[in-house]
């Protein structure tokens, strides 16, 4: 049963992320029929042996099989932009994070307040709790608060990195001099795991990020703490 839990997707933490795995089922279940329907026509052709010599063209079956995978596609692609759209979307942010991709770690600045920026390296496997996760955990989480337009600008300062976590439904690249934006809301508390999805050098699988939620009134006190700091 573990086994088969890693083949799919991490639980949804947010909105975004629900509507990805909706447009997943959707497309399989298209997939699927087709897949079913075309297996069950090339089996019969095994088993059929009817034949007719004087059967030349058939225009009905033509305007059939033309039109057929039109509207497939068509029943395909309106989803697929609508969450086109919904992830390219920017409401009004009430925090902004900044992320900037070093070789190899992750740099933070919480913009909308003072002073408060710091490194996110990767927890050594010697420092490592017995409950932590190896090449996964990091010294300094990113703390953000639950039910909250959050928005994420991206950027590097060396080569091209991509700040990625699953559960959040959320990968855009870190480029340098560029600054890349992405948007979502965080539905329930917990720990979220990422790493840089770019093969930006020989440590590349060693930058991972992990995202804290956490409730408001969390938040704030963490933040009061980290500006006395």
């Amino acid at each position: 049963m573990a086994t088969w839990s890693h083949l799919g997707f991490q639980d949804s933490a947010s909105p975004l992320m629900e509507q990805l795995i909706f447009f997943h089922d959707h497309a399989m279940v298209v997939l699927v029929m087709i897949t079913t329907f075309v297996g069950y026509m090339m089996v019969s052709l095994f088993f059929n042996v009817l034949t007719n010599r004087f059967l030349l063209e058939n225009q009905t079956i033509e305007v059939i099989w033309t039109t057929l995978p039109a509207v497939i596609l068509i029943f395909i692609a309106l989803p697929s932009l609508r969450l086109l759209y919904l992830l390219d979307e920017v409401n009004s942010p009430s925090i902004t994070l900044k992320a900037i991709g070093h070789q190899w770690y992750w740099s933070y600045e919480y913009s909308d307040f003072l002073q408060v920026e710091f490194d996110s390296y990767m927890t050594l496997t010697n420092d490592l709790e017995m409950s932590g996760y190896r090449l996964l955990d990091v010294d300094n989480r990113v703390v953000l608060p639950m039910n909250t337009q959050i928005r994420v600008l991206v950027t590097a300062a060396d080569v091209i990195h991509s700040w990625t976590v699953p559960a959040l439904g959320v990968k855009t690249d870190a480029i340098p001099g560029r600054l890349n934006q992405i948007s979502f809301t965080i539905n329930r508390p917990g720990l979220f795991y990422g790493q840089c999805s770019e093969i930006c050098g020989t440590n590349h699988s060693f930058m991972p990020i992990v995202v804290e939620a956490v409730s408001i009134d969390s938040f704030l006190g963490w933040i009061s703490t980290s500006n006395e700091e």
